[in-house]
């Protein structure tokens, strides 16, 4: 079941990549979250430390959810790129499919939260 589900959360990443309503790499997403134009990040597991650490103050100042998921790899192949480390959702009715099915695979996998550990920020 965690293989289908992650599955469909990277077709739903790949919907939004089709529906222009995606904004991928440090920059873009970055600009996306504090234009409050972001509804949900994602950042690669495999990404920095530094990279995670910024993402994680910086969407808990501006109260976007944040998680962790896939490489690098993963992400940028749903988006039909190269790899990407970050992306931002900017339409709330995917970025809440997207989240849905995120819950899942992070409960399934590690047992965590949305903030990546048990407990929330």
């Amino acid at each position: 079941m965690n293989l289908l589900v992650k599955k469909k959360a990277i077709n739903l990443i790949g919907i939004a990549t089709k529906s222009r309503n995606i904004v991928s790499g440090e920059f873009s997403t970055e600009k996306a979250v504090k234009e409050n134009k972001a509804a949900l990040v994602i950042v690669a597991e495999d990404a920095s430390d530094n990279t995670k650490k910024m993402f994680t103050n910086m969407c808990a100042f501006y109260k976007v959810p944040i998680y962790f998921f896939g490489d690098k790899n993963e992400l940028g192949h749903a988006m039909g790129k190269e790899f990407r480390a970050s992306l931002a959702l900017l339409d709330k009715g995917l970025a809440d499919a997207v989240e849905e099915q995120l819950k899942i695979v992070a409960l399934d996998i590690i047992g965590g939260s949305k903030y990546g550990e048990n407990e929330s920020i």
